[in-house]
């Protein structure tokens, strides 16, 4: 049976765990939704594969233009800057996580896509904008480990649905003088 000193490193253990898995995943958003900002609203040429899955019921001109204007080349970015602050800040990180969750899923669908199609027809992914362009191959293996970092912090972050990290604990729970 292990003693009580084992239980107590346990919170820690997984609290520096989600922190690191936090500041990872942040630190690729900040970087590539910054860099897609950075473009002024141009639309990766992978994502024509939205007009294949999506029914034309549901892909009327308007929801079209409204992917290709506003929610691809602005609304994006900006959710990527807000996930990765708030991760790295610690605020809410299974919240995040589980809000990532579906995100990441929509670059692996694009970076399969890609990748099916070939590397003649799309030989760069332009995930981070102006700070370079990764191989969709490449690309998608950075989401499969963003994936596995946003279950892990579910998974292991310690306190309950809502915790953050423990350093918000200690900026609002200080003593006025």
């Amino acid at each position: 049976m292990p003693s009580n000193y084992e239980y107590d490193k346990q919170p820690m253990v997984r609290s520096i765990i989600s922190i690191v898995a936090c500041i990872i995943i942040g630190a690729i958003l900040l970087v590539a939704g910054i860099g897609k900002l950075a473009e002024f609203g141009t639309i990766p040429g992978q994502t024509d594969f939205l007009d294949k899955f999506i029914p034309d019921v549901l892909l009327t001109p308007d929801i079209a233009r409204f992917i290709g204007l506003y929610f691809i080349p602005w609304i994006l970015p900006i959710a990527e800057i807000i996930i990765g602050a708030a991760l790295i800040i610690g605020i809410w990180p299974r919240i995040f996580a589980f809000i990532f969750i579906p995100l990441v899923f929509g670059f692996m669908a694009n970076n399969s896509y890609a990748i099916a199609s070939g590397m003649e027809k799309f030989p760069e992914c332009e995930c981070f904008g102006v700070f370079g362009a990764l191989t969709p191959i490449q690309s998608m293996y950075i989401d499969i480990g963003m994936f596995i970092l946003a279950v892990l912090i579910i998974v292991i972050h310690p306190g309950g649905f809502f915790a953050h990290q423990f350093w918000i604990n200690r900026i609002f729970n200080r003593k006025k003088i």
